[in-house]
């Protein structure tokens, strides 16, 4: 399973990705939208996983653009993982087309759990854990 953290903080990248490795999960790291779109563009990836607060293009705008595209590329399932805690937020980021969406500090078991929702809907997808 190969996975793309987009996230502007390097620690939180380090945390998730520590996180992954117990679980033999690769993780390609973007530090803001912008390179997070190009490494998609670049590569296939079985799961994002998308701070909203990062300079210059924010999250939810960086997966309007991901759900627009034409490709297979537009349906990879995508998790919010966010330390914004707006009242509406979370039905915010459904409707940009998220998948779900955790709160940091996102522990791991929510992580996992998140994750293997995500790919039970997906019978042929990949496996964590």
């Amino acid at each position: 399973m190969n996975v793309l953290f987009i996230e502007d903080d390097r620690m939180n990248r380090r945390v998730v990705r520590d996180m992954l490795d117990v679980a033999g999960v690769g993780m390609v790291e973007a530090e803001n939208a912008e390179a997070g779109l190009a490494a998609i563009e670049a590569e296939t990836f079985d799961m994002l996983l998308i701070d909203l607060r990062m300079p210059g293009m924010d999250g939810i705008t960086a997966i309007g653009h991901i759900r627009a595209r034409t490709d297979d590329k537009a349906n990879v399932p995508i998790i919010v993982i966010t330390a914004d805690t707006a009242l509406d937020l979370r039905e915010r980021c459904l409707a940009a087309g998220a998948n779900e969406v955790l709160f940091k500090p996102v522990a791991m078991d929510a992580l996992f759990e998140a994750m293997g929702r995500i790919l039970a809907q997906d019978p042929g997808g990949a496996t964590i854990g």
